[in-house]
């Protein structure tokens, strides 16, 4: 993967979009905080809203980052396209969840390089609705077979950015999120079509 390719595209990307998708990720924030306030006065809310409400939301940002990447432009009713596969996103992060949790009992080394494993499983899903949780993973896994390491170094690339999101008091976010995002997508066509030229050769 080409790092600086992949986030150059994200920028031509993403520009001229940035005010639909803050809309979108502040849908978003409002319903899952909100949520997430409310879940706090019953036992076991933090799970409920973190494994109930956020994969959908999650689905539904791999559809739209992904329809970026191949020049559609996002709607405001994208954010809540996700729970069209609710049970199927349930399923991806409960699964990758469990898993990651269980190879950090390992040690925490492994939790790490299998949570970059399973990076792409709902980018996959999104791709793929109704696909089964255990081959997004699969298929994962195979899409991320040695380029774990330079996914991790692509996300490390953003520190920077992050950075400034800390200084600006989050206002920078509003360009960072969706230009982290948008290069993670491109990554995942990246790793896909080197999948699929492989596969011819």
């Amino acid at each position: 993967m080409n790092r600086a390719e992949l986030k150059a595209n994200a920028k031509r990307q993403i520009k001229g979009n940035i005010g639909i998708l803050f809309l979108c990720f502040l849908i978003f924030y409002l319903i899952y905080f909100a949520a997430g306030f409310v879940l706090e006065f019953i036992p076991f809310g933090n799970l409920v809203s973190t494994f109930i409400i956020l994969p959908a939301f999650a689905l539904s940002i791999a559809h739209i980052y992904l329809n970026l990447t191949v020049g559609t432009k996002p709607a405001v009713g994208d954010i809540f396209c996700g729970f069209d596969d609710f049970w199927s996103a349930f399923k991806v992060t409960f699964l990758t969840a469990l898993f990651v949790f269980l190879w950090s009992l390992l040690l925490i080394i492994p939790g790490i390089v299998k949570a970059y494993s399973y990076y792409m499983s709902v980018y996959i899903l999104a791709e793929n609705k109704g696909k089964p949780a255990l081959e997004c993973i699969s298929e994962s896994k195979e899409l991320t077979n040695g380029h774990k390491m330079d996914l991790f170094v692509l996300e490390l690339s953003f520190i920077g950015w992050g950075l400034l999101c800390i200084v600006t008091l989050g206002i920078a976010a509003i360009w960072v999120t969706p230009y982290m995002g948008t290069t993670i997508a491109n990554a995942y066509q990246a790793l896909k079509a080197a999948k699929q030229t492989s596969c011819v050769e």
